[in-house]
């Protein structure tokens, strides 16, 4: 069932710290009992659909989230031509507060790292306490938003030139990525829905990591000659990290927070983060996640470009490593 693959990832999350005393968004009622009674068939059907729903969702508070995403898409820069631009699309699709920690500092290291500055969009919830500086402005992170932003996106860049860097982090089930935000967003996104998405928007040089359990689907899910996918799991298995008090997850740490930081390619950057993610679950007695990489050969062309511009000087990981925390 729809609900019942996410409370069979939750069930082999590592517990972490306790979550801050500032705002979060909890999960403390379950969900409107028909989603708990899909059959598996009707789970992959709605994931593959972008399935969204809100429930006892204030007037007031949807007119207030609307306005803040139109007002971090018209702040969006145009792209130069000539040059390849990466536009930058970070989204939390669950308000468990690591996620939005994360989503926060990610778009950071992100829009850093492929010279995206004007150029990035974060949405995610309140994260409880703001890591390495004050929060970003944000608005939720929805299957509607995402999809939304990114054809504010598409129609901005120039999508024979430019790239979207998209980095997900949320709970994940075996069909997909899952929307869970607080007691009144539910739903689900699949890598067919995605696909479709890109497909529709012509946005096809694009890298997308996915940090979610069951991740590796969107690996063959997503990949072409001109993507770059990356996901924090294979698409059998879980990873870790994602208890609400941490500040990163297993894989967030280790890919963004530490080898996208360094001045070294993509796919070197990928090895580090595998190798030390392998060595935290092995201290821990963890099953391994096995994160997979995938990269076209027409992808090889912009990511160049992207990484001939990339700092050179590394920055500090921020925030508590959950590999310390566990």
């Amino acid at each position: 069932m729809f609900i019942r693959f996410l409370s069979f990832a939750l069930i082999v999350m590592v517990p972490g710290a306790s979550a801050s005393a500032q705002e979060t968004i909890d999960h403390s009622l379950p969900p409107p009992p028909f989603l708990d009674r899909m059959q598996p068939f009707e789970a992959v059907q709605a994931a593959n659909a972008g399935l969204q729903i809100e429930v006892d969702r204030l007037a007031a508070e949807q007119l207030a989230d609307h306005r803040a995403l139109g007002e971090l898409l018209a702040g969006i820069a145009p792209q130069r031509p000539g040059t390849v631009d990466a536009y930058v699309l970070v989204i939390a699709l669950d308000s468990d507060p690591v996620f939005a920690r994360e989503a926060r500092q990610a778009a950071i290291v992100l829009e850093r790292r492929y010279d995206a500055a004007g150029r990035s969009i974060m949405l995610a919830g309140p994260d409880g306490q703001a890591i390495g500086g004050l929060p970003r402005p944000t608005a939720r992170g929805t299957p509607a938003s995402l999809s939304i932003a990114l054809a504010h996106i598409a129609a901005t860049m120039d999508v024979e030139e430019d790239v979207l860097v998209l980095f997900t982090t949320s709970h994940g089930t075996p069909n997909g990525l899952y929307y869970h935000y607080g007691d009144q967003g539910f739903g689900g996104l699949s890598p067919s829905r995605l696909r479709g998405i890109f497909d529709e928007l012509g946005i096809e040089n694009r890298l997308v990591i996915v940090n979610a359990c069951f991740s590796g689907i969107f690996v063959s899910g997503l990949s072409s000659d001109s993507s770059a996918i990356v996901s924090a799991a294979s698409a059998g298995l879980t990873s870790f990290g994602c208890s609400p008090g941490n500040d990163w997850t297993f894989f967030g740490d280790a890919f963004v927070n530490r080898a996208l930081r360094q001045p070294q390619p993509l796919g070197a950057a990928f090895e580090a983060a595998r190798e030390l993610v392998g060595q935290w679950e092995d201290e821990q007695g963890l099953p391994a996640s096995q994160p997979k990489f995938s990269i076209g050969r027409g992808a090889i062309g912009w990511l160049s470009e992207l990484e001939s511009r990339m700092p050179r000087i590394a920055t500090p990981p921020v925030g508590r490593s959950p590999a310390e925390e566990n």
